[in-house]
């Protein structure tokens, strides 16, 4: 696949909103056709801005189109490519894939950020690096590639951004998912399933999570992050970690 440059422009502040005619560019660059323009200022028109504009129309329809498309995509590719999987990996392997973290950080490597509409509120608490509105923003351009231009661009669209992540999600093993593969674990040492108790600090719009993964009476591991679920997947990975450490009859991980 023909690969199509950062739409940025060098020497200009990436904090803030710049307008959409760059991103079409891309975007014609690597589906070969030119999206409506209606649908991608839609597209990136988070609610907050619409709502301080008189209730323009905003993404969220054009997100929920873009997800199922994405997860079409994605689950076709990951079914081809590992015709031996069972179900439940093949599972694991769409969920490193389609989640926000991943959205988030392919939506960075485009610099999706600098081009949505965002609300006063929003954009004075660091709105444009939010990994729920760039995962959210994301979804909604394969939605509007998809109304655009069709499945086929939209699928183009999807193996530019993504077949990366899949392909590094293929060797991740227990790192798919700890918090699955944790309690896999601790069903096979006979513990009981395991809890997670979260705390949070700091201001609302940038807040730091701890976790801590428990097992029974054992405290097994802790993990910290930007979100709750952030930090209850490190935990879940430290606390795999220690146990296979120890030697308590621990699977390899495929």
């Amino acid at each position: 696949m023909t690969s199509a440059s950062r739409p940025t422009d060098q020497g200009q502040d990436t904090t803030e909103q710049r307008p959409a005619a760059a991103l079409q560019d891309y975007l014609e660059q690597v589906v070969g056709q030119r999206c409506d323009e209606a649908l991608l200022r839609r597209a990136l028109t988070h609610r907050s801005y619409a709502y301080e504009n008189g209730n323009l129309p905003h993404n969220e329809r054009l997100e929920f189109l873009g997800d199922s498309v994405l997860g079409l995509v994605v689950t076709d590719a990951l079914y081809g490519s590992h015709p031996d999987l069972p179900e439940g990996q093949l599972a694991k392997l769409r969920a490193a894939v389609v989640n926000s973290r991943a959205l988030a950080e392919v939506a960075r490597a485009i610099g999706l950020g600098d081009y949505v509409l965002l609300g006063r509120g929003e954009e004075a608490t660091g709105g444009r690096d939010k990994p729920s509105i760039l995962a959210d923003t994301t979804e909604a351009l394969i939605g509007c590639v998809y109304l655009s231009v069709g499945l086929e661009a939209a699928t183009v669209l999807v193996h530019h951004l993504l077949d990366p992540v899949m392909a590094a999600s293929a060797e991740l093993g227990a790192g798919l998912d700890w918090k699955t593969s944790l309690q896999e674990v601790v069903a096979e040492v006979g513990l009981p399933a395991p809890e997670y108790l979260v705390e949070a600090e700091g201001p609302d719009h940038d807040k730091v999570f701890t976790a801590r993964a428990i097992a029974g009476s054992e405290d097994l591991g802790t993990g910290t992050g930007r979100s709750k679920k952030a930090a209850e997947q490190q935990a879940a990975a430290h606390a795999w970690q220690r146990l296979q450490q120890e030697d308590r009859a621990v699977p390899e991980a495929d």
